[in-house]
This record gives structure tokens, sequence and C-alpha cells, in this order.
């Protein structure tokens, strides 16, 4: 049986696999779909493949509301800022820069997102980073450097990899505001953001003149995008963040790329330059010493009030369930508003939705 306080890690890593795959899936499609309407069948595929989910489960009597915190009104903003950023901004760049950068390249430069994510959840936001993570940190990006080099290229940089670049700039702006959203259910949230998404891509695409693919061609894109793109990528990823927070999580999604860049070289013929080569073991050791990060120290609690999935067995759920409607057990997950009192002690965590304290 798989420890509790691991699941994160997993979910992080089967997002990673998911997502690693994206690039050259992509790369594959960008040569019968142009670049923003595939980014919309994208998204459009994981709003709509998590739509039907959420009805399928409904059908079957599912008990998703005692499990899950709702969204609230209050959470609207952030919902619309993870449309903006995640869901249009990042796709549009990372089509149109992927048609001119060799997939195996694009697959390691994916790794920057890690990096933005990091930066901004320590300025932004005060996640502890140590030694240990800031040179990591500084690993990927300096293998990022390396593959964005090019000297033939004005200022010695391919505009296709910096809009690579671009593209984890803004999926980091993206990691980070899901923080706020992290307690509530990930599946409306992460559907919402497909579709409207989606439907916004398509729209500018159609303003584009963009040509539309043939059916077939067009339900391919959508079951990649529902899997590997935004689909359960997403919900995967909520979930880590839910568990290790916004850097972490982050830093463990910096292992797709070498997913991607598997993939690429069984499916792709691209020549690989020696600085692939010079950034591969740059950016294998910038991602182990953020995976491997251990943190613990005493620390408080203040007394909160909030809601969100959990059970007693964590250290931090003592309170009691009368008057709670539905009746719950102390046992097993479940999830309703609940009082936590202030707490001072000492174990090994991570910057969860219960550690976000600050490290002065």
């Amino acid at each position: 049986m798989i420890a509790k306080n691991r699941l994160p890690v997993i979910y992080a890593l089967l997002a990673a696999m998911l997502f690693g795959a994206s690039a050259p899936a992509a790369k594959i499609l960008l040569t019968e779909i142009e670049p923003v309407t595939l980014g919309a069948l994208f998204y459009i595929g994981s709003g709509v493949g998590l739509l039907i989910y959420m009805w399928l489960e409904r059908l079957s009597g599912g008990d998703r509301h005692t499990l899950e915190a709702s969204l609230t009104r209050s959470d609207l903003s952030s919902v619309a800022g993870l449309i903006l950023f995640g869901g249009i901004l990042a796709p549009m760049v990372l089509m149109v820069s992927l048609q001119y950068t060799p997939s195996a390249t694009a697959s390691l430069l994916l790794n920057f997102e890690p990096v933005a994510t990091t930066i901004l959840a320590v300025l932004f936001f005060h996640e502890a980073v140590g030694k240990r993570i800031a040179v990591a940190l500084g690993l990927i990006t300096i293998s990022c450097i390396i593959l964005s080099y090019d000297p033939a290229a004005v200022w010695g940089f391919s505009l296709a990899a910096l809009g690579i670049l671009l593209t984890c700039t803004c999926w980091s702006l993206d990691n980070n505001i899901s923080r706020n959203v992290a307690a509530k259910d990930p599946i409306p949230i992460v559907a919402i953001k497909g579709v409207v998404a989606g439907v916004l891509m398509a729209g500018v695409a159609f303003l584009l003149g963009e040509t539309v693919p043939s059916l077939s061609v067009a339900v391919i894109a959508m079951v990649v995008g529902f899997f590997s793109y935004g689909g359960i990528v997403s919900v995967l990823f909520l979930w880590a963040l839910r568990g290790i927070g916004t850097a972490r999580a982050g830093s463990i999604l910096a292992v797709s790329p070498f997913f991607g860049v598997i993939i690429s070289l069984v499916v792709f013929t691209d020549p690989l330059a020696p600085a692939f080569f010079v950034a591969l073991p740059v950016m294998a050791i910038g991602a182990y010493l953020l995976m491997t990060e251990h943190h613990s120290h005493p620390h408080c609690h203040p007394a909160t009030f909030h809601e969100h999935r959990h059970d007693h067995d964590d250290l931090h759920h003592f309170h009691q369930h009368v008057g709670v409607e539905p009746p719950l057990s102390a046992s097993g997950e479940h999830c309703h508003p609940h009082q936590h009192e202030e707490l001072v002690h000492d174990h090994p965590h991570k910057p969860d939705i219960h550690h976000r304290h600050s490290h002065k």
C-alpha cells in the first residue's frame, strides 16, 4: 500500500510522464493542424473530457460533494488567471515556437517551468527554498541558456527557444495562481479552464484565418489534450500542489522533458546539436536535487477556519463532527468547513495548504 504522504509526489510524477509526451505529440500534430487551432483543440478536449467524466460520475451516484470543496465566488478571479496565463497565452506561444524548434530541444527547454514557478513562489508567496533548491534551479537555468544559445540568431539566442521559455513563464504564473484554489475540487476547475480557454483560442484561430482540420485529426488532438496537455495532467498537478506546495510540485515536473526527449528520439530524426548533450546531464543533476529535498523544523500553525478534503490521520485535524450535515465519521477522507486551533510541532513537511508559514 502506498504511504499517503507519498501520493502527492506520485501525482506529480504521473503528471510529468503525461505532460512529457505533449511536446512530441504536438510536434506531430502541427504537421496537420495550425498552431492556435491545435492549442484550442487541446484545451477543448481536456475540458469536454472532464465534463463527461463529471456527468458519468453523477449518473453513477458519486459522492464528490462530500469529498471535495466547491468553488465559491471569491475563487473566480483565480480561475480567470488560470484561463488567461495557462489556458490561452502559454499554449498559443508554445504552438508557434514548436514549429521552429527540434522536438528534443523543446522538451528540455520546458524544464524552465519549475525554475520560473519556484522563483515566483519564493518572491510572491514566500515559500522556503534552501541552498540545495537554489543550486538545482541554477543548474536547470544554465542548461536552458545552453539550449537557447544560437550564434546565428539575433543577440545569439533563438527566438523560438525564447518563446518556449516565455511559455514556461506563463505556466509558472498559472502554477502559482493555482495555489489559491488548491484546496478546492480540481476537476471542475480544470474543466472550466479547458472549455473557456479552448473556445477563446478557437475564436482567435478563426480571426487569424487558420484552416479547420478534418474531424478525425481534431478528435485525436482533443484526446491528446485530455490525457497529456490540460485534462488529467492538470488535475494530477493540482492534487500534488495541495500536498507538497507550488515550488515542489512544479519542480517534480522538471522530469517531464526527459520523457519527452525519450519519445522524441524514438519518433523523430531531428539531428541533436552538441549543446543538447552538454545541457542534458546538467539538467538531470538539477532535477535530482529538486526531487530529493528534505525539510523539517519546529513551526506554528495559527488558528484558521477553512474547507478542504482531509482525514484525521495527518497530525493536523483533531476537530469533532458534531452538527455536520451529512453525518461524517472521523475515519476516511471527507470534506466540510472546520476550525484549526493554534498548534506548534516539528515534523518533515512541504509547503502544502497547512504549511505556508514564514521562515524568517
